[in-house]
């Protein structure tokens, strides 16, 4: 049927609507602060046969390859779903899963009795059992290490839940008093986005309805494809790196080659390290994820967000590499290392065919996570968000200041230190922006968390980290990079002491001191406007000697010296 380009555009809002409806409840009813204070949970809806046509502003790790695990469910249940069914899934390597941690549940919609979408929300659970509270075992060397496994399992059946999975669930998370709340507002969430397709397509018609959804998924290809063919034909590289594989040192390259031709893309792995023993392997919906991702954030913010945008991308990932691992690899840190590195490396080759979209490298996040007995008896977990890195500039402007990760874009927020001095056992001493750290460059990169806190009971630390040992947030077009990251953990009964990049221990109350990486500047630091760079001075996030070192700016008497700077900047150039 013919469509109209208003009523197209009118319903991807509307769906985009009802995943922020969605995504509204999760927040207001989850039980843990990692989903209703930091929001890492994401909602999507997906047609019929499991292509997502709409998602939330959430977490893009979890929705770009959100459309394995409603494939996944469909290939497990068939047309065996009902109106008031919900089924869950997590695993990896047989339920379309990115990492176990990320649990989804998925809610059949149906319209006059016909089986016509999917209702989804993929979230971060606070605790799935495994070698290390919190879900991250840096000493995972096979995912049986790494928590409980869910293959597509149905949890509610004809509107009832079925007890025993629920208790099996339960009994196998440290942190069940947030996960009863938490499953429930998932469910919760998944049946507000059910009621509101359903309602949606009532009002539109049920047939005509669906034809816009696949039209949706057409102009998203069409707009892609646009912008694909805007680049010159050729074959571009780029490549990003690990130097540890957890457990020792040693050199770990992701690298991909991407071929434009016409208004196709191939983005192809071909040459990357094989997978490695450490938890940093990116499962085959985490790698595709992962290219959407760099490919969204390279080209026009107006191209929307769904899978149909990606029909013109080819992704060639090879069995047994550290983008496609082979069973029984681990993979929980996938979503974080190696999604960075992914996007990274597409990014530096995408660079090389337009370099006026290019990004800088953001700083990778090594905060670690925390984890003991609360005072009411249950066990706590506690991110360590704060020490978040800075983000990568681009063309017109500067990088985050802080950011909870790249793979989240900024979807991830920061939570309020107070409310965590209240519900965990800890004492913020310092929560401000790192001096020096940020990539000088036309436009600078983001400078990075300098924090410090008391944790005030013996933990667990669980560190996983990439930006102690090299810099991380690469500069680009002439921007330099962020500086590299430092982490000190000081005992109460002890010397200070340098964590390891990834481990787990066990330590008595402490002081956990971070200086998270900073991000990548873009273009020439002495073309950064004087008036820009004495702000910075201003603000704590460039010293005056780094200020005359790496933008050339001149202050006397503490105040700008507009003549000086534009002499001394002359003098360098020559």
């Amino acid at each position: 049927m013919a469509l109209d380009a208003v009523t197209l555009a009118l319903i991807q809002n509307r769906l985009d609507h009802i995943t922020k409806q969605m995504g509204w409840v999760m927040t207001r009813t989850a039980r843990s602060p990692i989903f209703n204070h930091a929001h890492d949970f994401s909602c999507f809806l997906t047609d019929r046969t499991g292509i997502v046509v709409a998602q939330a502003d959430g977490i893009p790790i979890h929705t770009g390859g959100g459309g394995f695990a409603a494939r996944a469910l469909l290939e497990s249940f068939g047309d065996n779903l009902g109106p008031d069914d919900a089924f869950l899934l997590s695993d990896p390597y047989v339920a379309g899963g990115n990492h176990l941690p990320d649990w989804v549940i998925i809610r059949p919609v149906f319209c006059d009795g016909i089986f016509v979408a999917l209702s989804c929300i993929r979230a971060h659970q606070s605790d799935i059992g495994g070698g290390a509270a919190g879900t991250y075992n840096p000493e995972a060397k096979e995912i049986f290490h790494e928590g409980i496994r869910l293959p597509a399992l149905q949890l509610v059946e004809a509107g009832k839940i079925r007890n025993d999975l629920w208790q099996l669930l339960l009994l196998n998370c440290r942190t069940p008093h947030y996960l009863d709340g938490d499953l429930r507002a998932m469910l919760g969430a998944t049946r507000i986005g059910a009621e509101q397709v359903e309602s949606h397509l009532e009002d539109i018609g049920r047939d005509e309805g669906l034809a816009y959804m696949e039209g949706i998924l057409e102009h998203a290809d069409k707009r892609l494809r646009a912008a694909i063919s805007a680049l010159p034909d050729g074959v571009y590289r780029g490549e990003d790196r690990f130097d540890n594989d957890c457990f020792e040192p040693m050199d770990i390259r992701i690298s991909a080659t991407l071929t434009v031709e016409d208004d196709t893309l191939t983005v192809d792995f071909t040459g990357s390290h094989a997978q490695i023993q450490g938890f940093k392997n990116s499962s085959f919906a985490n790698t595709y994820s992962s290219v959407y991702m760099a490919l969204s954030s390279y080209f026009d913010p107006a191209i929307p967000r769904n899978e149909g945008t990606y029909r013109g991308v080819k992704i060639v990932a090879p069995e047994g590499t550290i983008v496609n691992p082979l069973p029984p690899a681990p993979m929980t840190m996938s979503t974080v290392f190696p999604a960075c590195e992914i996007i990274h490396a597409v990014w530096r080759a995408l660079a090389q065919a337009d370099s006026t979209r290019s990004c800088a490298g953001w700083g990778k996040n090594a905060f670690p996570i925390t984890s003991g007995i609360g005072e009411d008896g249950n066990t706590f977990v506690m991110y360590h968000w704060f020490g978040s890195s800075g983000g990568g500039a681009v063309d017109g402007r500067d990088g985050f200041p802080q950011q909870g990760g790249l793979n989240s874009l900024c979807g991830l927020h920061i939570p309020n230190a107070e409310t965590f001095e209240q519900l965990f056992p800890i004492r913020f001493v310092r929560q401000e922006l790192r001096c020096d750290a940020a990539g000088p460059g036309k436009y600078r990169g983001g400078a990075g968390g300098d924090y410090a806190v008391d944790i005030l009971a013996p933990v667990q630390y669980a560190f996983r980290g990439e930006g102690y040992s090299m810099p991380t947030g690469f500069g680009i077009n002439g921007g330099a990079d962020g500086a590299m990251g430092r982490m000190t953990v000081t005992p109460d009964d002890s010397d200070p002491m340098t964590p390891p990049a990834y481990g787990v221990r066990h330590i008595s109350p402490s002081r956990l001191e971070m200086m998270a990486p900073g991000g990548g500047g873009w273009g020439n630091p002495l073309e950064r406007e004087p008036e820009l760079v004495f702000q910075d001075i201003k603000d704590g996030i460039v010293s005056q000697a780094r200020a005359l070192e790496d933008y050339g700016v001149v202050l006397k008497g503490g105040a700008l010296d507009v003549e000086a700077t534009n002499s001394h900047r002359a003098s360098i150039c020559e």
